[in-house]
């Protein structure tokens, strides 16, 4: 079944299975199902054409998901870049910007991979 573009999984129960849209998490998946009445037991294969509508407008109308939600994310990071705020910087750093430590965490981001040193020994061959 398709939600505004988004395969949704048929094996699952609705709740569940409208987490799988951007935008969507499991607590607001439940006030969906909740405002369009339908069972929460329910699989997705169940679902009438009747109430996957009433899924889709209750969403459109209330809710910003899938590409403009994400729109509205890249509008925001661009902004702090722009105004040169601390958490733009950091974006363009492409550096933690909550505040997490970055001397041992976030090597990968930085580019900064180290491997372990081992014991120093060589494995012997074996005969």
């Amino acid at each position: 079944m398709r939600i505004l573009g988004i395969n949704i999984p048929d094996n699952k129960k609705v709740p569940y299975a409208l987490a799988y849209i951007y935008g969507i998490g499991p607590s607001l998946a439940k006030k969906i199902v909740e405002a369009s009445k339908i069972n929460p037991d329910k699989r997705t294969k169940e679902l009438t054409q009747d109430e996957a509508g009433r899924i889709k407008t209750f969403i459109d109308k209330n809710y910003k998901v899938e590409g403009e939600l994400r729109q509205i994310i890249k509008q925001n990071i661009n902004l702090l870049k722009e105004m040169g705020a601390y958490r733009g910087t950091r974006h363009m750093k492409r550096l933690p910007v909550h505040g997490q430590r970055t001397k041992t965490n976030s090597r990968t981001v930085r580019g900064n991979v180290r491997k372990t040193a081992g014991s120093g020994k060589r494995k012997v061959e074996l005969k």
